[in-house]
């Protein structure tokens, strides 16, 4: 049966999230002063930022969703109709400084006002930063017209698409944008991908899911029934328990072997 669709992943498949964080990270840890080491600065935030998030009771929530602690650090929340999001919209502001403030002073810096500040910079930086990989463009390029293109992310709704609208060349070519803090779960539940090829209108043998992460695009595309391409640019280890039907390390590789299936 030929593939007649393919569904992407948005965050370190198409988008370089990864590149943004740890950019935003850079920058407001080198505006910390006191001598900080900024590699020791961001540690200690990103842990005391994991730490505190996963101590909300909007917990299970956001990791149904698909929303991790450092987007937290930046999304403020406004959009969805499920009750957790008013209350994460409440908590975001208090969240982001708390983080911040609990990694200056495990580094022993208590200055007022420091923790707010950087937040609201780590917040800032982030936003300059939507970075896309060099070949994404040229890969939906190619297979736009050929195949139906869906986008299939996990996150806040308000996040995500406000991530989409600083690149505004890539949504135009998705015939659908598919989001699980809209859709109410998200990947890797099967729910997400069968409501994702009911819009495609294709049984699961014509479409290929990619993405960068096994626990969620791969695992998910598996169960329900697609053929799966992970993107593993990193050299991330391979997990015996979830094997994708194929494995590429740039986007670029994703042409040929589409057209082979």
């Amino acid at each position: 049966m030929p593939i007649t669709a393919v569904l992407f992943d948005l965050d370190d498949t198409l988008l370089w999230d990864e590149r943004s964080v740890e950019e935003a990270f850079r920058a407001a840890c080198e505006a910390a002063g006191h001598g900080v080491d900024p590699a020791e600065l961001e540690a200690a935030v990103r842990r005391e930022a994991r730490g505190l998030y996963e101590s909300y009771e909007t917990y299970a929530f956001t990791k149904m969703i698909g929303i991790n602690p450092f987007e937290a650090l930046w999304a403020n929340f406004t959009a969805g109709e499920q009750p957790e999001f008013r209350q994460l919209e409440q908590l975001a502001p208090v969240y982001r400084e708390e983080s911040w403030r609990r990694g200056l002073a495990s580094l022993g810096i208590q200055e007022e006002g420091l923790a707010l500040r950087l937040a609201d910079t780590f917040a800032a930086e982030r936003r300059k930063r939507p970075y896309m990989y060099e070949e994404t463009l040229q890969v939906l390029e190619a297979l736009k017209g050929k195949v139906k293109l869906l986008l299939l992310t996990n996150g806040c709704p308000a996040l995500q698409q406000e991530k989409l609208e600083g690149v505004p060349e890539l949504t135009p070519f998705f015939d659908h944008v598919v989001i699980s803090g809209t859709f109410g779960k998200g990947k890797p539940d099967v729910g997400i991908f069968r409501h994702a090829l009911s819009l495609l209108d294709i049984p699961p043998e014509e479409g290929v899911m990619v993405g960068d992460k096994l626990t969620t695009d791969i695992l998910g595309g598996l169960t329900a029934g697609l053929t799966t391409v992970w993107i593993n640019r990193t050299g991330k280890p391979a997990d015996p328990e979830i094997t994708p039907d194929y494995r590429i390390s740039h986007l670029g590789e994703l042409l040929p072997l589409i057209q082979g299936l």
